[in-house]
């Protein structure tokens, strides 16, 4: 428990008992109580924030049409209150019916009367907004009526999230990997974009991420009816763009699963001045199992003297009968698990040689090590994911309108 305040000044001298000293440190014990918070940290997130100016930045992004006479929680103050309630757990709004009598969260919000003992008779003692107030910020949803005056520039709040994103990269690298997925974000009842998914097996949103290590740069909200790959070379653009006026020295890898192996993200890749290089995921087919056959039969003799488990890789230049337009790099796992075979693809457009500034390892991605080594190495963003999902609640999208619900997510 934090001690947020000493007593009010109309209090009596509170009961002091002094101990030893510690060097120069005088011990005393004050057993007033005072305003006591169970969330000390706050302050540190309190740092946080204002160093990266992450409220103050975001605030910026939203329309206010409030009358200023009226105004009693300013849209940083508002903005504070949510993230920060979010970053200690809170991820309900109703959590801040009880948040909004602690003084020291008014003090993280950086409320100037953290008692709220100047606000109406009504409201002494809640410096900070309830939760009607909060959820009229996130439901603004850009209406034009007397109960949504604060409004949310979507594009505005993207590019801001972004550019704090890659301002965490350092400026000097000299590769920067952007990892792509999708995961499954279950509805909470008849919202708007419902829509059954049939791999995930309930109703669900498809939201898309992109992460540079544990950087999250992207998290859009999309309905799950369409195709999960939908709206990437949008997405790369913004990235791309935002990451090479950081990194001005990087090249740029895509890295995802087969369920973004589509011709127009390979292809945005190719064109790119400079390339930009990727990495995906191939859903096999008998074309491609065909190819290796002769390879698994070399594989299988292994297996039998090897516990009946062994694995080979082979490498071949292929081209799909109607949707690739060139042909290309395909990497095959060729792996025997006792009695079953399992084939795994990828593609990509980086060289076996490797870059020339990678002298002392050039075989860096050759089918081996690129498949084992680069490929599966995306496995840390299911990490990235879960962090976002069971450590921030990024799930808790229960809003009926989905403009909300992007808002909450970001």
């Amino acid at each position: 428990m934090s001690n947020v305040s000493s007593q009010p000044s109309v209090c009596s001298e509170p009961l002091l008992f002094s101990f030893n000293d510690l060097g120069s440190r005088r011990l005393v014990a004050d057993f007033s109580g005072g305003y006591l918070s169970s969330d000390g940290g706050m302050l540190f997130l309190r740092q946080i924030d204002e160093g990266l100016g992450i409220s103050r930045s975001l605030a910026r992004c939203f329309y206010d049409a409030r009358n200023p006479l009226f105004i009693e929680h300013s849209v940083r103050e508002l903005v504070a209150q949510r993230l920060l309630g979010l970053a200690a757990g809170y991820e309900d709004l109703n959590d801040h019916n009880l948040l909004r009598l602690d003084p020291l969260f008014a003090v993280a919000v950086v409320k100037e009367d953290p008692l709220g003992s100047g606000r109406a008779p009504e409201d002494q003692g809640k410096a900070l907004a309830s939760a009607s107030t909060l959820n009229r910020l996130e439901l603004g949803n850009n209406k034009n009526t007397r109960c949504h005056k604060i409004s949310a520039d979507h594009e505005a709040i993207e590019d801001n999230l972004l550019l704090m994103g890659v301002r965490c990269l350092p400026k000097h690298s000299l590769e920067v990997v952007i990892d792509l997925d999708t995961t499954d974000d279950p509805l909470h009842g008849h919202q708007e974009g419902r829509f059954f998914h049939g791999f995930y097996g309930c109703y669900c949103y498809l939201p898309l991420f992109a992460f540079v290590g544990s950087v999250p740069l992207w998290a859009q909200l999309r309905t799950s009816e369409g195709d999960a790959a939908r709206g990437a070379v949008d997405a790369l653009g913004k990235i791309v763009a935002a990451v090479r006026k950081r990194c001005r020295k990087a090249r740029i890898i895509v890295r995802a699963d087969s369920g973004f192996c589509r011709e127009e993200i390979m292809a945005w890749c190719e064109t790119q001045q400079p390339v930009v290089y990727y990495c995906l995921g191939l859903a096999r087919n008998s074309r491609l199992v065909e190819l290796v056959d002769e390879k698994f039969a070399r594989v299988r003799e292994s297996a039998i003297l090897c516990g009946g488990v062994a694995r080979g890789f082979s490498e071949f230049q292929y081209q799909t009968l109607k949707s690739w337009t060139c042909s290309r790099r395909v990497i095959a796992k060729v792996e025997v698990l006792q009695d079953k075979d399992n084939p795994r693809f990828i593609v990509t457009n980086l060289s076996a040689e490797g870059f020339e500034d990678e002298q002392q390892s050039s075989d860096r991605f050759c089918a081996q090590k690129c498949y084992e080594d680069f490929y599966c190495a995306r496995g840390d963003m299911e990490n990235q994911i879960k962090q976002q999902y069971l450590d921030l609640e990024a799930d808790r999208t229960s809003s009926h309108w989905m403009a909300s619900n992007q808002l909450r997510l970001w």
